[in-house]
């Protein structure tokens, strides 16, 4: 399930991006506001909305859920750090020896 989400959000991601990146700027006749224009344009009212807006604000929508959704389940997911398994060791075979003594210290000088 949260492959699902995942792969839906970032598809919601690209297509924001896209979208965005089609769009015109409304602010693009900034100097509307200083004088050179009517500046109608630049605070006016948008007219009804069309359908770059409309496909806008799904896409968000559908960001801000499926955004909403990972943060929730991966907050709430249960991390288990699980002790690495002892390694087996075969047993040795009934003619070999157990095992190497350990080297003897060495003795101190004598005066």
């Amino acid at each position: 399930m949260l492959t699902a989400i995942a792969i839906i959000h970032v598809i919601a991601t690209i297509g924001l991006i896209l979208i965005v990146l089609l769009q015109t700027g409304r602010g693009s006749e900034i100097g509307a506001a200083f004088g050179s224009g009517s500046s109608q344009t630049l605070f006016g009212s948008s007219g009804s909305s069309g359908f770059m807006t409309k496909l806008t604000t799904g896409t968000v929508v559908v960001f801000m859920v499926t955004s909403l959704l990972l943060a929730y389940f991966y907050s709430h997911r249960e991390y288990v750090i699980k002790a690495a398994p002892a390694p087996v060791s075969a047993p040795a075979p009934a003619g070999a020896p157990a095992g190497v003594p350990a080297p003897a210290a060495p003795a101190a000088p004598t005066k």
